[in-house]
């Protein structure tokens, strides 16, 4: 495991545990060249998930760019990185769970909304306006009328 800092790939392993939902193994590591203390996360190698986009292309299941998008929609809200992640692992659970290996992307985004909606509504009126695209002010506040009731 390379140091993110310096680079070196030497580093041993200070603490270990199971991630919150059990399905990783949360690693503490601290590089022997410079000291730097980083986290890595050792999974079961799965098969890929790949994601049927709207135009009818395939791509792989991208965890960065799903945590890019949420990151974005969580600007200036007061939640943890730590709960994103958490997020993206429960929605990747449950559809790994569902035993396909492909997802449509409106799938995927439903059930990050379904998620995002008990963690933050701001958070989830933001990733739907994106998800969702939607054309006018008239969808945007029939979303926001729908999330009151």
């Amino acid at each position: 495991m390379h140091c993110p800092k310096c680079g070196c790939e030497e580093s041993k392993v200070v603490d270990s545990r199971s991630s919150d939902n059990n399905d990783a193994i949360r690693r503490r590591r601290e590089c022997i060249e410079c000291g730097y203390r980083f986290t890595t996360y050792e999974r079961r190698e799965e098969t890929p998930l790949v994601v049927l986009k709207k135009d009818g292309h395939k791509e792989p299941f991208d965890r960065q760019k799903l945590m890019r998008g949420l990151i974005a929609a969580t600007v200036k809200r007061d939640i943890p990185i730590e709960k994103l992640g958490t997020l993206i692992d429960s929605v990747e659970s449950s559809l790994r769970d569902g035993g396909q290996n492909e997802v449509s992307s409106e799938d995927l985004g439903s059930a990050v909304l379904k998620e995002l909606v008990t963690l933050d509504k701001v958070a989830y009126i933001r990733f739907a306006s994106v998800y969702r695209d939607f054309k006018d002010v008239d969808e945007f506040s029939e979303e926001l009328r729908s999330l009151n009731q």
